[in-house]
């Protein structure tokens, strides 16, 4: 068995056993990937039962000069998670990442935008062209509803429950979960399923996904970051920003305005409290407040 056989079982084994999304078994082969292009480049023609801690260490030091340690880190522990399934299946006795380290990493805290960042980010959107309702659309649910790229383009017409006020949002792993959605949103989708999207000539499989492209096709996460991206330049935001960045915002801006962790949680879908956790660290001025608040010796 060769390379590609045992990553098509790994790849098998984390859809059906684990039940992993696309995207994330897509990030774990990529992982592989990247060391069998390395083997292929230095002409190392070892199996994934025999290669060695000495030739993943001299990978992980290849790749050290080209990426930063968070994706070090992640590339890691992509290829701990392969090793460790090929053990789970008996085709090796030990793992050649038992003893390789990641780097140390502080806790990167998430890039926000203000109300106002927001509001200009829609505010430069042409409408004057077909794409622009939809774009404003877009950016509306994104961070109104808090949702990752992935959730919003895989968003169904079936999947908005505008009635009972809610949209139900299909997360990682297939988990799903049902998210409030304001009456502003609502309008916004209305206004492009209505004088948009009803115009377009819609690819066969595609009838149901809410937002397209103009070919009638369900638009890529690279087009929602590609969107994002101009919008930013084009109001000369000194920021890095992406689809992630407004959900970022959505959850920083319902803490700081009083919300509890624990609705943040259930509303961005996150399996750990801890995950949602990282928001505390964001805003000192609004823990100060806290504390001034309702601390019995303020």
């Amino acid at each position: 068995m060769n390379w590609s056989t045992y990553l098509k079982s790994y790849q098998s084994f984390l859809k059906i056993e684990r039940g992993l999304s696309k995207n994330t078994i897509a990030n774990y082969t990529l992982d592989i990937e990247k060391l069998c292009l390395y083997l292929e480049q230095n002409a190392l023609a070892v199996s994934p039962i025999k290669i060695t801690e000495e030739t993943i260490q001299q990978f992980i030091y290849a790749i050290s000069k080209e990426v930063n340690a968070r994706s070090q880190a992640r590339i890691i522990s992509g290829l701990k998670s392969f090793f460790s399934y090929l053990i789970f299946e008996d085709y090796r006795t030990d793992s050649p990442m038992e003893l390789i380290e990641a780097p140390r990493l502080g806790r990167k805290l998430p890039d926000t935008l203000s109300l106002q960042d927001i509001d200009n980010l829609i505010a430069a959107i042409d409408l004057s062209k077909p794409e622009g309702e939809r774009n404003r659309a877009i950016i509306e649910t994104l961070y109104g509803c808090g949702l990752r790229v992935s959730e919003l383009v895989s968003l169904k017409i079936s999947d908005l429950f505008f009635y009972e006020g809610f949209i139900k949002i299909t997360g990682k792993g297939d988990k799903q979960r049902f998210v409030p959605i304001s009456e502003v949103t609502q309008k916004y989708i209305l206004l492009y399923r209505n004088l948009i999207r009803s115009h377009l000539q819609i690819q066969k499989g595609h009838e149901d996904t809410l937002f397209l492209n103009r070919r009638g096709k369900q638009l890529t996460r690279a087009m929602i970051f590609t969107i994002i991206k101009e919008l930013a330049v084009a109001i000369n935001l000194n920021k890095v920003i992406s689809p992630h960045t407004l959900r970022h915002s959505f959850a920083t801006h319902l803490l700081e305005n009083g919300a509890d962790l624990r609705s943040i949680q259930l509303l961005l879908g996150h399996e750990s409290i801890t995950t949602t956790e990282i928001y505390v660290h964001l805003d000192r001025k609004h823990l100060t407040q806290i504390v001034n608040t309702f601390h019995p010796r303020k």
